[in-house]
């Protein structure tokens, strides 16, 4: 497996698989053929379907010029594709001639395939890409799952898991400070602050949990809906999951930095074995890979936080995946924001119920994290295309 830098990104929203990936690819391909006198980038799948709303022209514009390039959107679906976000990027010279071509798969999270190139391929880290084989190895050497993480990333993620820690609350706390409508046309208004400051006339600890919980998770995906920067986790529109339950309860419990990294580690490793043996693309899996990823990350951190056993971790990342099975991606108009924002939120208090049920229910499971995983790569395989981030089905068709 690769390094959970690769889950960890720093970012501009909306889209992690729309708009930093082929931002990523069209710097490269500029990198490349710096002298063409034009370019043109062609999208097809759920690129061209909901690129307008996630704004993929524009991050492939600001970057190979807006008057030196096209962007074309193809929204043919006889045609066969690698990757439900394949993009083909051509350069010409000054008398319209193609000099270079390039082909682009954007496999989520920020990350790219270029089709007959493995240079920009990240090093694999990890020897081992299932969560059994993870656990066996911790178990004979006494070891937590933050501590299988260091010894194969080096002591260095420790410093690049703080930063990203860092850039989490940030995100958080500038997201509570923001009123208004966000962009897109929608008319959506911003909600964290309203979330955080309307306290219940009659408010339980429970209530008054959820209610900060969701109002950290709000600022997180509203800032992203805002295009500002923000950490994937696994992706750009699942952003907020992790980081609003791990700001929680570091409030509630006074965990420090340090126990904090710990927990992201043990998170990334989860996000990790998803991305390997399945898929954290909504484009390719609908959004049990984006939300459901996001949600099991979160747990398995909430876990490693309070020292659970690696049975419980397992437990807990399990059921809040498996409990995302089948979940659609039908963004309305393509923005990452109806149901998305409000999908972090949900995910968030999901996350510590799983917490809650594996301080007692792990001895009892029936099934295992690797299966689920597996059954959700084929439950998102099934999905008609319409419910894989194509805006075609579901909430995207119905609302008017």
């Amino acid at each position: 497996m690769k390094s959970i830098r690769e889950i960890y990104k720093v970012g501009h929203g909306p889209s992690s698989s729309h708009t930093m990936g082929p931002q990523k690819a069209a710097a490269i391909f500029l990198s490349e053929n710096p002298d063409a006198a034009s370019y043109r980038a062609i999208l097809y799948g759920s690129l061209a379907e909901t690129g307008k709303g996630h704004q993929t022209d524009v991050a492939i514009l600001d970057t190979l010029g807006h008057d030196k390039c096209e962007v074309v959107f193809n929204v043919d679906r006889t045609i066969e594709l690698p990757h439900e976000n394949t993009m083909e990027l051509f350069a010409y010279d000054a008398d319209g001639n193609e000099t270079a071509k390039m082909r682009v798969m954007s496999i989520g999270g920020g990350d790219i395939r270029i089709e007959g190139v493995s240079a920009y391929d990240p090093p694999e880290i990890y020897e081992h890409s299932s969560y059994t084989e993870i656990a066996e190895y911790c178990k004979n050497r006494n070891m937590r799952l933050s501590d299988y993480v260091f010894e194969h990333e080096g002591e260095e993620i420790k410093g690049f898991l703080l930063e990203i820690w860092h850039t989490m609350t940030a995100a958080i706390r500038e997201g509570l400070t923001k009123r208004g409508v966000l962009p897109g046309g929608l008319n959506v208004e911003r909600k964290a602050q309203y979330l955080y400051n309307q306290r219940h006339i009659d408010e339980s600890p429970s209530t008054r949990e959820n209610r900060i919980v969701c109002a950290y998770a709000f600022a997180g995906s509203e800032q992203n809906a805002d295009c500002g920067v923000i950490v994937t986790a696994p992706t750009c529109g699942a952003c907020s999951v992790l980081p609003s339950v791990l700001r929680y309860m570091q409030e509630q419990k006074n965990f420090t930095d340090e126990q904090i990294v710990k927990a992201l580690a043990a998170g990334g490793l989860i996000g990790n074995l998803i991305k390997k043996n399945a898929s954290i693309s909504g484009a390719e899996c609908g959004c049990q890979a984006e939300i459901g990823t996001a949600c099991s990350m979160a747990s398995a951190a909430l876990c490693e936080l309070h020292e659970m056993s690696l049975d419980q971790i397992e437990y807990a990342a399990e059921v809040a995946l498996e409990h995302h099975l089948g979940l659609t991606c039908d963004p309305i108009c393509g923005l990452v924001q109806i149901p998305c924002i409000e999908r972090n939120a949900v995910a968030a208090m999901r996350a510590i119920n799983a917490l809650s049920l594996a301080n007692f229910l792990s001895e009892t499971r029936k099934i295992s994290f690797d299966m689920v995983v597996r059954t959700m790569y084929e439950t998102g395989r099934d999905l008609n295309f319409r419910y894989r981030e194509t805006s075609a089905g579901g909430l995207a068709k119905i609302y008017q």
